[in-house]
């Protein structure tokens, strides 16, 4: 018994004085909604929620240039991968300065982040200076709502706040089904997602499943799917009652820019959500991009535009300029 105790009582200061590297903006929310931002010892360049993230050692830095237009950057997202090379380089002597215990990545998108392919390249670079060790290294791939409660969990079981990731978990599932109760009863509107415009994409992965819990008929999109290029024609041609805008990764101003610059489509003005003044453009960064606790409040924000002035809105309070009707896309 008394080793048993030791035994625990090490566990408990290893795991107090572990230091974590987030490679993913999703990881980084979930760490401090676990209460370990203070073990927070680096992150991404898109890691900026909560803000106190913003002052962590950046240790991953994106080779495309997001200064571009959206078609642009596409290009040389292409490019890129039609060379077989990575989009993001990881400063390994910021993460041999670290030296962390435990370090997040993700294998979901080899666009959104760093993948599982550049860490395992730069822990063989590191394993090979004198006195390395090796870190605990957990990867996250979540297709669905389910997936990303249990990568909340797995977060939790690996940096021994199990407790705290049932809290957060439970909390999210009651936000999702009290959105679903708001919108029991409604019409159910042909919905489309687009998660990129030039070219445009269809949203996909939880973002279908997301449509349809907040009361719509996504009319493109697959749960549990990635993400696919469409062309103009098939959008006009699924005739959606409500659009989402949604570009991957950008905020509510970035996205309302790109839309005002792109050049609308051949009947464009003849699908129904456009005649009828139901297009929408969203924070996707924080609400739909990436797969943490947030994505409840983007049900609720989805909810709020495919049910537009049918029922109370729901989205919180505090989030801020989230969601925004697109003015005279019918004229």
């Amino acid at each position: 018994m008394p080793f048993e105790n030791e035994r625990s009582r090490a566990r408990h200061d290893k795991l107090l004085g572990m230091k974590i590297c987030s490679l993913l903006p999703s990881a980084t929310e979930i760490l401090f909604g676990l209460g370990l931002g203070d073990q927070v010892a680096g992150v991404s360049h898109e890691c900026d929620f909560p803000p106190e993230a913003r002052t962590k050692p950046v240790l991953i830095v994106s080779r495309i240039s997001h200064t571009e237009s959206a078609a642009a950057i596409d290009r040389q997202v292409r490019e890129f991968l039609e060379r077989g090379e990575s989009l993001y380089s990881v400063d390994l002597a910021a993460l041999a300065a670290v030296e962390p215990d435990l370090i997040i990545t993700q294998d979901l998108c080899h666009v959104c982040a760093a993948s599982p392919d550049d860490l395992s390249a730069a822990l063989a670079h590191l394993s090979r200076q004198p006195g390395a060790r090796q870190p605990q290294v957990v990867t996250l791939n979540p297709h669905s709502l389910a997936d990303v409660c249990a990568d909340i969990r797995a977060v939790g079981r690996a940096t021994g706040r199990s407790e705290q990731a049932s809290a957060i978990v439970a909390e999210f599932e009651r936000d999702v089904a009290q959105v679903e109760r708001s919108v029991a009863g409604l019409p159910r509107p042909r919905v489309v997602c687009l998660e990129w415009l030039d070219p445009p994409y269809v949203a996909g992965h939880w973002v279908p499943e997301m449509v349809a819990r907040a009361g719509g008929m996504d009319a493109l999109g697959h749960t549990a799917e990635p993400s696919f290029r469409v062309e103009w024609e098939k959008i006009v041609a699924a005739q959606p009652e409500v659009i989402v805008i949604m570009p991957c990764g950008y905020g509510l101003e970035q996205a309302a820019k790109e839309f005002h610059d792109l050049a609308l489509p051949e009947g464009w003005h003849n699908i129904p959500a456009v005649r009828d003044g139901r297009v929408f453009l969203v924070e996707a960064s924080g609400y739909f991009s990436r797969p943490g606790p947030r994505l409840a409040a983007g049900m609720a924000i989805l909810a709020d535009a495919i049910h537009a002035g049918q029922r109370e809105r729901l989205t919180p309070s505090g989030a801020g300029l989230v969601l925004a009707r697109v003015a005279g896309v019918g004229t």
